[in-house]
């Protein structure tokens, strides 16, 4: 997911993915968990997007503010 991409939504698109990939996150958790693990390369690239979301979200917050 592309941050350009992720600046044209707006705050409630923004809080829907975050928590999608929160719920992706945890699915990956307990496969890990399990054993059953298919994907593991995809912990990094669901963090990084969880990360590109709260800045999004966060420079939105600041740019309101002023």
């Amino acid at each position: 997911m592309k941050a350009a991409e992720l600046r044209n939504l707006n705050k409630e698109d923004l809080t829907q993915k975050l928590a999608a990939l929160h719920d992706e996150l945890l699915k990956l958790n307990y496969q890990k968990r399990v054993g059953n693990l298919e994907k593991p390369h995809m912990f990094q690239s669901i963090r990084k997007d969880i990360a590109k979301i709260k800045t999004i979200l966060r420079e939105q917050e600041l740019k309101q503010k002023s």
